[in-house]
């Protein structure tokens, strides 16, 4: 008996699991862990591992922080310290955007999701963590994650004070990503 939960265990894992590892460093400091969800967003996951493998994410700010609700990163084209930070928010990467893939997994507190622009095939490189459940995103945005470890470093990013959330002064920033089996 043992050995069969052994096998089903193994198959209930998918083959290749990964994650994000995040150095989180500002008023925020610390790591937090991220399962990325491969079979749910297969297209989305390979974005964002291909981004943070190459180091395309190493010192993007979290931009948009909005007490209550999410901390959003991502902007590898406008969202670094030294830039325009007016601009944050309003990039990708150079990789395509991409086709949504919903799911029927709820926003709850530590889900991570794509942000997007209006159109819901407009996802690129930019992601949010949740604060506290958005059920009012369900079906609205791709799910690629959940918070695994270090949610009270998420709990500590910086608020943005400004319109929409944007982070004034100095933002706190992912000082690494690394992709994790």
């Amino acid at each position: 008996m043992y050995k069969l939960a052994a096998l089903l265990a193994l198959f209930a894992v998918p083959a290749g699991a990964t994650g994000l590892k995040i150095e989180v460093a500002g008023e925020a400091n610390g790591t937090v862990t991220i399962d990325l969800l491969e079979d749910v967003a297969p297209k989305h996951v390979e974005q964002i591992t291909a981004l943070a493998a190459s180091g395309a994410y190493d010192g993007v700010v979290f931009h948009r922080v909005i007490d209550g609700f999410m901390a959003q990163t991502g902007d590898v084209q406008y969202g670094r310290m030294g830039g325009d930070m007016r601009l944050a928010g309003r990039g990708g990467s150079d990789r395509p955007d991409l086709p949504a893939e919903f799911s029927d997994i709820t926003y709850e507190r530590g889900v991570v999701g794509m942000a997007r622009a209006q159109d819901p095939n407009s996802a690129n490189s930019q992601f949010f963590i949740m604060f506290a459940p958005g059920p009012f995103l369900d079906g609205q945005y791709t799910v690629v994650g959940k918070v695994t470890g270090g949610m009270d470093v998420v709990d500590a990013i910086k608020r943005g004070t400004g319109p929409n959330g944007s982070v004034i002064g100095q933002p706190d920033q992912m000082k690494s990503v690394i992709v994790t089996e």
